[in-house]
């Protein structure tokens, strides 16, 4: 069985939490004394989680941008379970900010300007919607829905197509098997006059939409109503809701969507996708909705990248202004990672070669609590603030960037290098560039691992070794002195 393949626009939603207790000196604007926030996914992101917390291999085709969002979003997409096979994007990430206090929400501030066009999909793109179980398009108006390379895969597909639109969104593609706009959404998406219930007008506008697109059936999602299904029957089905389920909607029409594919992906009919989907969407709400449905690593994930400690060569925004500058260019981007605790002259080897491979390097490199996780709690021996500077320093490195998983993989789908290198004996027959184990994320973006011979004899663990055992037989020779004093001997 195929993966879940979720296409379309991700976002960076941000809940601020905080208290409210005087208005603003210079306007009655109320003042939010901020206590916590939560980042997470939104739009096709977070579709993406809830198709994974139902245990399927989920595959999200979105476009990030280069910018700390962007990666924020890779980590906490990883930490979800969801394999990120990114397009570029020009400009910043779209945020979504709610402000809220008492379990309210007070005001919504929305950035990252308007929609761009992202780039084009690699080959892998393609042969993942080739492959897919299901597709899902979360379309939230911002391009990816629009892009014709994924259009044509998409309709040539074999999979059944769940379509949830946006009413700034495109058209679906022929042969969609099913529509899930909201009741608002619908009336923007079609004109629909008003008829003399709330359900003969969505009624109306889920044929109307049916009709234009030729798809094979539209539910219009009516909040704690449930949802009305028009399909090629002449009498439509109202799927009610279970119970009445009050509480914070949002992510309730991506949940709703994820459920429907994800049944018709194990071989329901659309009626019954659809009311798996009202009895999950609405149970989503009843249980407090998005603040927690997901999973505990995506809740406490953190930061993936760190505040530049080494001037204007270390962080995202050190690594975003290089990346962007060189692809303006038409050149190459090139990336290497590791622990990198205490530098030797192999590491300089490994990122001299890998430098002259392109136009210029990015160093991602493990934080302390990621080092100690792969080496153990002696480990590392130089914090990263200094092994950061250090990388910096040297002329072959244009940027660092942090980051606190134990693979560079979230951060190698934010920053999508042409050539990720690694240093090893490969070259001399010991091993298949293709083995190591971030070429299948490389080749999400057509990207190309290599890699270079090292200087042998060189490594940290052979120096922290030999600097342990010079230290004991000093130890031990300083002992033996001692005796030797008490004892009446020379020393």
């Amino acid at each position: 069985m195929g993966p879940v393949v979720v296409v379309g626009d991700t976002l960076l939603d941000r809940d601020v939490e905080g208290m409210v207790n005087r208005l603003c000196p210079d306007s009655p604007a109320p003042v939010l004394d901020e206590m916590a926030h939560v980042d997470r996914p939104g739009g096709a992101g977070l579709a993406a989680i809830f198709a994974a917390l139902h245990g399927a291999e989920v595959v999200l085709v979105t476009a990030l941008a280069d910018d700390a969002g962007g990666a924020r979003l890779g980590v906490l997409l990883a930490a979800a379970g969801v394999q990120v096979y990114p397009l570029p994007l020009a400009g910043a990430t779209p945020e979504k900010i709610r402000l809220r206090a008492g379990g309210r929400v007070l005001l919504r501030h929305d950035r990252g300007g308007g929609a761009s066009e992202p780039g084009e999909p690699a080959e892998a793109v393609l042969r993942a919607i080739e492959r897919a179980s299901v597709l899902l398009v979360s379309d939230y108006g911002r391009g990816v829905a629009r892009q014709p390379a994924l259009r044509v895969a998409m309709a040539a597909s074999r999979a059944p197509l769940v379509w949830d639109p946006h009413p700034r969104g495109p058209a679906a593609v022929p042969g969609v098997h099913l529509v899930t706009p909201n009741e608002a959404e619908v009336r923007e998406l079609v004109e629909v006059p008003a008829a003399a219930t709330r359900l003969a007008t969505a009624n109306e506008g889920a044929e109307r939409l049916r009709q234009r697109w030729r798809a094979g059936a539209v539910a219009v999602t009516l909040g704690a109503d449930g949802a009305l299904l028009s399909h090629a029957g002449s009498t439509p089905l109202m799927v009610p809701a279970p119970f009445a389920a009050e509480g914070d909607t949002c992510g309730a029409g991506d949940r709703f969507a994820a459920t429907a594919g994800l049944a018709l992906a194990g071989g329901a009919v659309v009626s019954e996708a659809v009311q798996e989907a009202v009895a999950d969407a609405s149970a989503y709400v009843a249980e407090g909705g998005v603040a927690t449905a997901l999973p505990p690593p995506v809740r406490r994930a953190p930061q993936a990248v760190h505040a530049a400690v080494a001037g204007d060569r270390v962080g995202v925004a050190a690594a975003a202004a290089v990346v962007a500058r060189v692809r303006a260019a038409g050149g190459t981007v090139v990336a290497t990672g590791g622990c990198f605790d205490l530098l030797h002259a192999g590491h300089v080897a490994t990122l001299q070669a890998a430098r002259q491979l392109g136009d210029c390097l990015v160093v991602c490199l493990n934080s302390d609590a990621s080092v100690s996780g792969l080496k153990g709690p002696g480990r590392p021996v130089m914090r990263q603030d200094d092994r950061s500077r250090l990388l910096a320093a040297l002329s072959c490195v244009d940027a660092v960037m942090i980051f606190d998983e134990p693979t560079p993989a979230a951060a190698l789908s934010w920053l999508r290098p042409d050539v990720w290198v690694k240093g090893g004996d490969y070259a001399t027959g010991g091993g298949d560039g293709d083995a190591l184990p971030e070429a299948e994320i490389l080749r999400r973006w057509g990207g190309h691992t290599v890699v270079v011979p090292y200087l042998d004899g060189r490594s940290t663990s052979q120096m922290i070794a030999a600097t342990a055992g010079r230290g004991n037989a000093e130890v031990a020779g300083a002992g033996r002195a001692a005796v030797s004093r008490r004892a009446g001997e020379p020393a």
